[in-house]
């Protein structure tokens, strides 16, 4: 478990991921909303940037908050942040595998979470419903979304490829009404 003396410092960390990025430290500092001579004295470690430009410089670098807020020393070791500072300091890992693998850890946590509250939902509805009803409530709060002919993790690591990649579906993946349209083809061909 990286330590924060093991963590390089949150000036050296910006600078490395500016220069992954290949862009310069003017183009980052307008992008963040900071003035040139301010990012630079981060950079070099003279200033320490508070919470709100921590989140701004972690947005106009594309990595998580929580990664920038851990490497700053902001955020202790709970709640699988220790993860995050895992995969940060990770020396066999491109910045590019580091940010993906830490927006897939943050989908799985949310999805997690979604899913804790989905179950807990439909444990309330047991009490209201027909048993049919609510084993079918249940079954779905406990496997999370699927595509059509899919698994549960199939869908997270959709949704992840379509937010990085926009609205377009991740490659080789067939969207869900293009799924359905299909299905109903076989259906009819069947008939």
């Amino acid at each position: 478990m990286a330590t924060p003396k093991d963590l390089p410092d949150v000036g050296g960390f910006i600078r490395d991921l500016r220069r992954n990025a290949k862009i310069s430290l003017r183009q980052l500092a307008e992008q963040a909303g900071v003035s040139n001579p301010y990012l630079s004295q981060i950079e070099r470690g003279l200033r320490k940037p508070s919470a709100e430009v921590l989140q701004q410089l972690a947005s106009a670098l594309r990595v998580s908050t929580p990664a920038m807020y851990l490497r700053a020393g902001l955020l202790d070791d709970k709640e699988g942040h220790g993860v995050l500072a895992a995969i940060a300091v990770d020396a066999d890992l491109t910045m590019a595998q580091k940010q993906s693998l830490s927006q897939i850890y943050e989908t799985f946590r949310r999805e997690n979470t979604r899913l804790t509250e989905a179950q807990a939902e439909a444990e309330a509805a047991q009490a209201d419903q027909p048993a049919s009803q609510a084993a079918d409530l249940a079954n779905v709060a406990a496997t999370g979304p699927t595509t059509v002919g899919g698994t549960p993790t199939e869908a997270v690591l959709e949704s992840v490829a379509v937010t990085e990649a926009g609205t377009a579906p991740a490659p080789g993946s067939t969207s869900i009404p293009q799924k359905k349209k299909a299905a109903e083809a076989a259906e009819e061909e069947t008939s």
